[in-house]
């Protein structure tokens, strides 16, 4: 059985916006949420509206999607993160979750930094 090597972290949802294909900047979805986050990756949420190419949109799948390698952008942040597709599922009604692993050229103290600064569920909720 394979078992984790990192400890995931919840997060507050973080938006990001522009998932696009790293080798020629196609735009693959317009925004979404990072749900998810640890030192080797993070798990994502689009909505199939949020979709740019018609072709995404009208599939229940996004599984051909696996092992292409892409960029996201954090504004919140300013932050472009790197990593490859490892997994996608169909959530239903219309979500996608999408398991992307950090690129290997990313040092794992900077990943581990980046966990630091990610904020945790209610950590700027209004009192």
């Amino acid at each position: 059985m394979n078992k984790r090597k990192h400890k995931r972290q919840l997060v507050d949802y973080i938006d990001f916006s522009d998932l696009c294909l790293s080798e020629d900047t196609e735009k693959i979805c317009k925004h979404g949420k990072i749900i998810d986050a640890s030192v080797s990756g993070f798990l994502i949420e689009i909505h199939r509206d949020n979709l740019s190419r018609h072709q995404d949109r009208q599939n229940l799948s996004l599984d051909h999607l696996v092992g292409e390698y892409v960029n996201i952008f954090l504004p919140q942040m300013n932050l472009d993160l790197e990593g490859k597709i490892h997994r996608c599922q169909h959530k239903g009604q219309g979500t996608f979750q999408l398991g992307i692993k950090f690129s290997s050229d990313i040092p794992e103290y900077w990943r581990e930094c980046l966990m630091d600064l990610l904020p945790y569920p209610g950590e700027f909720e209004e009192h």
